[in-house]
């Protein structure tokens, strides 16, 4: 369907498993179920491993990159404008102008790259400017144009040369006086005398202009073509002759051709509003990815701005949400965290259950809907589970997420325990990793009362030496990154999957008294060691921002 209305899909920013399979999910899920509307998975960072595995494993492709979900200039009314090239004289741009009712007109190639630009205003300034009788020499005007303007016709000579040098006169005084003031190559208007005719072809004028119809006699049609002569007959009289006949120079002579303020059609509408104050034009030309110019934009689009319209998955805090989701429209969101930050215009539909997982979610929606899941679907969102749940070993799994995995690897034709083991040393290969990817492969920030602000970041591994590897590598980053992003305390969990516990890596003032009133314990040189402690949602984030508040820390 054509005019589908397109809605994305998008998980948090470092996006994990979660995020990214339930957002191809959900996408299957409304594409099954809606008519009229085109749901589009994205993703707001970078897979990692262990979902490019995940990806690979049923032969799907990742979404596609969305950085910023602000609008854009392809979401505003762009006003298309019609066929117009250099080549046209002033009056054709006048008269399309006037049909479509816009003051300004892209002048284009014939790919549709944008070569100049006229305005009304330009074509008033020409038209008032009636002293410059070489104008139409100037600008090399065709001759075909100077009589398509004066809706005649060349009735001698060749329609497609050029006027190029030379004045525009009006010869209407006798001939002998005609002999002072016309020069060789001028174009004269004249009336119906032949002797009129006869002195100007001897003067060797480039062009006679004859007008009401006048017909030309033999004898003067015979020496013109003789001498190269054009003749154009004109149904006017000489005044209005004279006063058109300056809307016949082709619109390259006057259009703007430096300096042009476009926009292209990916620009944030927050980037352009600047400019275009600035310059203060009544329209601006827009230029699409393939270089073309598409049309024109003015400050009045901004009144019929179309947001993005957008469902959030796996999520619903403002800090991990897409750039610039507050100028988005949010429709849905679909989560199993805590009530976050976020704030929507009008009511939505809000779905967050305590589970381990959004996979769930979307496997509990598939039964409500009474959709088939296919196994590629199935596959995803039991690796999503696999990966949120650790497994099933973390304290938010639930038998929701139990008997959904269980479900979904039937439908998928896998093995659980072995598929887990090839997810998760896929995602735990990080000896080719700098310290800032692994760092941010799933890292979150979050604000407690008083405004204290920290990050949490996490990578759980099967392999204890990895881990032991990965904390030398990180510990000298973790320096350079406090500080950074308004984050003044930085922690990172270091999750053995085999024994269940974590190593918590702390930086930054406040981070060890903060760790020590939540964990009720000390560090060890470097570290907290947290038996049992896997999650970080349920297990990390609920102490660490209990103990902010009880700190002292504000007022």
């Amino acid at each position: 369907m054509k005019n589908q209305e397109k809605i994305f899909v998008i998980g948090h920013k470092n996006p994990d498993t979660d995020s990214i399979c339930s957002a191809i999910a959900y996408c299957d899920i409304k594409n099954r179920t809606s008519q009229h509307q085109k749901f589009i998975p994205k993703r707001a960072g970078q897979i990692n491993e262990e979902t490019e595995y995940v990806l690979s494993r049923f032969g799907v492709q990742p979404p596609g990159y969305l950085s910023n979900i602000g609008t854009q200039v392809k979401d505003m009314d762009i006003r298309m404008s019609p066929d117009a090239d250099k080549g046209m004289s002033l009056k054709a741009a006048w008269d399309i102008m006037q049909e479509n009712s816009i003051v300004s007109l892209p002048i284009r190639d014939k790919e549709g790259a944008l070569e100049g630009l006229i305005t009304i205003g330009d074509i008033a300034k020409t038209y008032m400017d009636t002293t410059d009788s070489y104008l139409l020499s100037r600008a090399r005007t065709q001759y075909q144009k100077i009589a398509e303007t004066i809706d005649g016709e060349v009735i001698e000579g060749n329609p497609h040369g050029y006027f190029i040098k030379g004045r525009v006169m009006v010869g209407t005084a006798n001939p002998d006086k005609m002999k002072e003031y016309i020069e060789e190559d001028d174009m004269i208007i004249m009336g119906d005398r032949e002797e009129d005719h006869l002195q100007a072809i001897s003067q060797n004028v480039s062009c006679i202009i004859v007008g009401l119809g006048i017909q030309v006699s033999e004898n003067v049609m015979k020496l013109a073509h003789e001498k190269d002569i054009i003749i154009i007959s004109s149904p006017y009289d000489t005044f209005t002759i004279a006063r058109l006949i300056n809307q016949s120079i082709p619109v390259r002579y006057i259009m703007k051709t430096e300096n042009l303020v476009t926009f292209n059609t990916e620009d944030f509408t927050d980037d352009i509003q600047d400019v275009m104050i600035k310059h203060r034009h009544r329209a601006f030309p827009v230029i699409n990815k393939k270089g073309k110019c598409i049309g024109t934009i003015s400050r009045r689009n901004f009144l019929g701005m179309h947001k993005k319209q957008v469902v959030l998955v796996d999520h619903n805090e403002i800090d991990q949400a897409v750039d610039n989701i507050e100028k988005a429209d949010i429709l849905e969101i679909i989560d199993h965290h805590k009530l976050g930050t976020l704030q929507t215009v009008q009511p939505i539909s809000f779905r967050n259950q305590p589970v381990g997982c959004t996979g769930t979610i979307m496997y509990q929606i598939y039964g409500e809907q009474k959709l088939e899941i296919s196994p590629k679907i199935a596959g995803l969102l039991c690796a999503a589970i696999i990966s949120d749940t650790l497994m099933f070993r973390s304290p938010t799994c639930t038998l929701q997420d139990k008997m959904a995995a269980g479900a979904l690897a039937l439908i998928a034709d896998i093995s659980i325990e072995q598929f887990a083991k090839e997810m998760f040393r896929a995602g735990s290969n990080l000896k080719d990793k700098s310290p800032e990817e692994i760092f941010y492969q799933d890292y979150k920030k979050f604000i407690a009362e008083g405004d204290i602000c920290f990050g949490v970041g996490q990578i759980s591994s099967m392999d204890s030496e990895e881990l032991k590897e990965i904390k030398e590598r990180l510990l000298p980053f973790m320096v350079s990154e406090c500080g950074r992003h308004g984050v003044t305390r930085v922690y990172f969990m270091l999750t053995d999957i085999i024994t269940q516990s974590t190593e918590l890596l702390f930086y930054g003032e406040g981070s060890r008294e903060m760790a020590e009133n939540a964990f009720k314990m000390e560090p060890e040189n470097d570290a907290f060691y947290l038996e049992g402690v896997v999650s970080r949602k349920k297990q990390l984030i609920p102490p660490l921002m209990e103990a902010a508040q009880m700190s002292g820390d504000y007022a």
